[in-house]
């Protein structure tokens, strides 16, 4: 199940419905506004990763909106989804900043794969920007080379290990959900992965003992903290 939250602005309510349950279907949590000033609105109270919109709607159109978003959002992917197939139209979009530009009608398969690609560009630019040493009281993460370093010594940690760890670091002082960590790391949401990710816990705070200031919290029923004071 991906994690990708997309926002879908779409005036013809039955195809935005068919899209909806298509695309949550295919495991996408789904946002559906019937026009742009709906979808702005949505996106100031609300997290998305990808905004998809038609052109032609009421109240706000589906360039104007991609300004908009653009303006406070400038690397959110943005799939245009329209009739107007003009090429001054599909510049126009291009112009404002739009990642794809899709022309009805269309394939729910293509448009699925359109989205893929912007995920997979989404993942490598927050692995790009991501920091490779995080510094844990007296201990320093160095995420690519899989090392855990306490002055002298240095650990060399597993690839689940250093996995975890690194998404308890990119969430330090906030909650790692259970959930996300086993999609992401073990790919499946079992009991026995669960059970798995529960020793690799055990595992990781053992690493740290040496530093009380270094805390791997349980988050009941919901996932797992790391807190350094």
């Amino acid at each position: 199940m991906s994690h990708t939250k997309i926002l879908l602005a779409e005036d013809d309510r039955n195809l935005g419905m068919i899209l909806k349950a298509f695309l949550e279907s295919k495991g996408y949590s789904t946002t559906l506004c019937m026009n742009g000033e709906e979808a702005w609105n949505t996106l100031s109270t609300a997290d998305f990763d990808l905004c998809i919109t038609d052109v032609v709607m009421p109240i706000m159109d589906g360039f104007t909106l991609a300004k908009q978003i653009k303006s406070v959002r400038p690397m959110m992917p943005i799939i245009i989804l329209t009739a107007k197939k003009e090429q001054e139209d599909v510049l126009e979009g291009f112009g404002i900043g739009v990642e794809d530009y899709v022309t009805k009608p269309f394939s729910m398969d293509e448009l699925l794969a359109r989205i893929k690609v912007w995920e997979r560009w989404c993942a490598y630019i927050q692995v790009k920007a991501q920091p490779s040493l995080f510094h844990l009281g007296s201990y320093t993460f160095d995420a690519p080379r899989h090392l855990l370093i306490n002055g002298k010594e240095t650990k060399k940690l597993t690839s689940k290990e250093a996995d975890l760890l690194l998404m308890l670091c990119e969430n330090m002082g906030n909650t790692l959900e259970r959930a996300k960590a086993l999609q992401q790391i073990w790919e499946e949401e079992n009991y026995l992965n669960a059970r798995s990710m529960d020793v690799y816990i055990t595992k990781l705070r053992k690493y740290f003992k040496d530093d009380p200031s270094v805390d791997i919290q349980n988050v009941h029923g919901v996932g797992f903290k790391l807190v350094v004071r």
